[in-house]
């Protein structure tokens, strides 16, 4: 059992829960929760690392490390070369998304229509706390893939202006493009794409862009055949 808070292994996870630049040199990174822990379980994907409160490794040691409000009894240390990256027939790729908690809200919904992920330089680490919390596991079960790599033609959803989403061809494989919220998407990432938008009834002037990529999958699913989810 770890006993020493300068033990090598305590000292990984504090620099990779704190770290892009870590994660990112190691290739590693580290979940919190037995939640997490079990997703990855059963996803196939073995930890390099798991220390688990009592059993491995001191409980008040374990907690010093955490980034939880209320720490939980286990942390996994992974290999991000384990996680999937099969294409898949339907991607959302992700444009500069600085808010970690809408990039795993984006890898959670991904997981929910069966699509695949591609992040641009410039998104918030998926790899991060927060964007694992907000994924709630689906970051072991969602693809990510290359940006050159994103299958079909690409839908760019914006604000105002495109095309109304349902009533557009939606037949896959096709890449939906989401902006960040403020700056959206800029001209030359627009160029070739077909531009589509959420009409809105309401007084809202534009929807989160996590609920606008929720809105694109779940209208995909209305257009096209039963059963058809995965490529």
């Amino acid at each position: 059992m770890i006993t020493s808070r300068d033990n090598e292994t305590l000292k990984l996870v504090r620099k990779l829960l704190g770290q892009r630049k870590h994660r990112e040199e190691t290739g590693l990174f580290a979940v919190e929760g037995e939640d997490l822990v079990d997703a990855a379980r059963n996803a196939g994907i073995r930890p390099v690392h798991l220390l688990v409160a009592g059993e491995t490794v001191d409980a008040e040691l374990l907690a010093r490390v955490s980034m939880l409000p209320h720490p939980g009894r286990v942390i996994g240390v992974y290999r991000r070369s384990d996680l999937p990256t099969e294409a898949r027939d339907t991607c959302l790729a992700l444009w500069h998304l600085a808010d970690p908690g809408n990039v795993g809200t984006l890898v959670r919904t991904a997981d929910a229509f069966g699509a695949c992920v591609a992040l641009s330089d410039g998104c918030a680490d998926p790899l991060s706390p927060k964007a694992l919390r907000a994924s709630v596991g689906a970051i072991f079960r969602v693809p990510q893939v290359g940006w050159d790599e994103r299958p079909g033609a690409c839908v760019a959803l914006a604000a105002h202006g495109g095309a109304p989403l349902h009533e557009v061809d939606l037949s896959p494989p096709v890449t939906f493009l989401l902006g960040a919220e403020r700056e959206g998407l800029p001209e030359p990432q627009r160029a070739g794409c077909l531009e589509v938008t959420v009409p809105l009834p309401g007084a809202a002037e534009s929807l989160n862009v996590a609920a606008a990529g929720a809105i694109a999958l779940y209208e995909l699913t209305r257009a096209r055949p039963r059963g058809s989810g995965r490529g």
